[in-house]
């Protein structure tokens, strides 16, 4: 049967039944995947009664085609790179890394603006579980999780409402664990298993945050790391 959500809040309850397990858990943390991932993690946080912070990440799109990622890149230096896509890249590394700069300036744009003054959470010995609105090829949640693996995580958790085959496959690959309540046979594009997948804005982001500060418990535990 093909699954359509309405949108990414009523996404996020559904995979916050397959998440029960995590209620309430000690040393655990929901990590959303801007932008996209945030209104999808806050229903799961809360769901969970757990807190929620971002893990920014941005892919690296193929300048002849943005939406094609050829990799992927994290906070913390995480790089992941697609050798498949890379073929079709015309100039070489001066291409790429002119890619990389731009998305990295990008990177500390949106963690200054969703995090303000408060620094980054501390990973080390803590469970992670990682957010989005779904996965197509995989190359942004693997940068993601190799990231939290360099902080310390103890354990990395995807969930995602919606995945390709090969991504999931990417993907636990590297993670400990991947919740996903649908893995369509074909599939071409996150969007099209959503009624409303309208672009999720910087002030959303924000909004959904900081709502999530005062009414969840406090993710701190903050300080050297980044996410």
């Amino acid at each position: 049967m093909r699954r359509i959500y309405v949108d990414r809040a009523e996404a996020g309850r559904t995979l916050a039944e397959s998440l029960a397990a995590w209620r309430s858990a000690p040393e655990t943390v929901v990590l959303a995947l801007p932008r996209g991932g945030v209104p999808v993690a806050y229903e799961v946080a809360t769901a969970l009664s757990l807190p929620l912070d971002v893990l920014v990440v941005r892919k690296l799109g193929l300048p002849s085609q943005p939406e094609l990622a050829m990799g992927a890149i994290a906070s913390g230096g995480a790089i992941v790179l697609n050798r498949d896509v890379l073929r079709y890249l015309h100039g070489g590394d001066d291409a790429l890394e002119s890619v990389r700069a731009r998305e990295t300036a990008e990177l500390m744009r949106r963690e200054r603006q969703y995090r303000g003054d408060q620094p980054p959470l501390e990973m080390s010995g803590r469970t992670a579980i990682v957010v989005d609105d779904g996965l197509a090829t995989g190359a942004t949640m693997e940068a993601a999780v190799r990231a939290l693996g360099s902080l310390g995580a103890k354990r990395i958790i995807v969930a995602v409402p919606v995945a390709s085959i090969e991504a999931r496959e990417r993907v636990a690959a590297v993670a400990d664990e991947v919740v996903c309540p649908y893995t369509p046979e074909f599939f071409s594009a996150v969007g099209q298993w959503y009624r409303d997948f309208d672009q999720t804005s910087d002030d959303e982001v924000h909004d959904l945050l900081e709502r999530a500060h005062a009414t969840l418990a406090s993710p701190a535990g903050s300080g050297g790391g980044d996410s």
